[in-house]
């Protein structure tokens, strides 16, 4: 195991140094004027041109001048400086503002996710062919169906305007009730997967040979499902939130922009709307390592999961 970790450390390592080139690549390849996009319809006088131009390198151009960039960028981050944003301010101190609002909009998320949706997942597969099973497929495929970008305002407008249940923006600084609704609604894509997924693989392990074994050892159905049937099917599940936790520490920029969450998808939002080549790579590195770090938690999850499963 050991030896497993350290190896997917290493890949980890080559994924991170991969990922920041091609973002940073994407940032700054196609980028127009920054910094007056930054500025909007107000001028920019030459003294501030030269000055921002200079400070962030701006003038180095080619692919000398790219590699430049990212090299001096790279510098800095290894030493765990995410540098500044086109706007003066501190990446980190932007991150450190937007994370606490995000990680709680993300709690939220996972918390709808696991117990609604695995829940009813285990009793849709307990109860299959049953009214509560095709219930929950046509809720599922409905909410799969509705984009984000649609049921969002959906919800903003039913449970936050029409019948105000909800606050229907959540403001500068969020109450954990203000972040209710989109966490709700940013958990309910996620919801809708991990059931179909719980309910399928419930279902095979409920066929499964050492579930017949159990059975006609006299053993009661709760303890079937709830101790051999439940661990085994939970590997496919994990695997899912360990990759969808990633997404939700991104805060779903949509989600964000919707509902006026100052979170980290916001700020990510803000940043390429500028230009802020900067803010948007310090902010995607840093998701970079929450998606890797998420992934080894999930493989390392496997082995306690499932003692039969080992790395060599």
């Amino acid at each position: 195991m050991l030896r497993f970790i350290l190896r997917r450390l290493l890949q980890m390592v080559l994924a991170f140094f991969g990922t920041t080139l091609i973002v940073y690549a994407l940032m700054f390849a196609g980028q127009g004027d920054p910094i007056q996009a930054l500025a909007g319809e107000r001028p920019v006088t030459a003294a501030q041109r030269a000055y921002l131009t200079e400070k962030y390198h701006l003038d180095a151009t080619g692919v000398g001048g790219f590699f430049y960039r990212y090299f001096d960028y790279l510098g800095g981050l290894v030493q765990g400086d995410l540098g500044e944003s086109l706007t003066g301010r501190q990446i980190s101190d932007i991150l450190a503002a937007a994370w606490p609002v995000t990680v709680k909009l993300a709690v939220i998320a996972m918390a709808v996710t696991v117990i609604f949706g695995v829940t009813a997942g285990v009793l849709a597969a307990i109860r299959r062919s049953g009214v509560f099973d095709h219930a929950t497929l046509v809720l599922t495929l409905l909410v799969l169906g509705i984009p984000t970008i649609v049921l969002a305002p959906l919800a903003q407008y039913f449970l936050g305007v029409r019948w105000p249940v909800f606050p229907p923006t959540a403001g500068a600084q969020p109450s954990f009730y203000a972040l209710l609704l989109p966490g709700i609604v940013l958990g309910s894509l996620s919801l809708a997967t991990a059931l179909r997924l719980t309910r399928t693989s419930v279902t095979e392990n409920l066929r499964a040979d050492y579930v017949r074994a159990a059975r006609s050892k006299g053993l009661r159905r709760r303890r079937i499902v709830g101790v051999h049937v439940l661990r085994n099917s939970l590997i496919p599940v994990v695997t899912f939130l360990g990759v969808e936790l990633g997404n939700l520490m991104g805060g779903a920029i949509i989600t964000e922009g919707v509902f006026n969450v100052p979170g980290v998808g916001f700020n990510l939002f803000r940043g390429i709307r500028t230009e802020d080549g900067p803010l948007v790579v310090g902010i995607v590195s840093v998701l970079v390592v929450v998606y890797l770090l998420s992934n080894l938690v999930v493989d390392v999850l496997y082995a306690v999961l499932d003692p039969r499963i080992r790395y060599e």
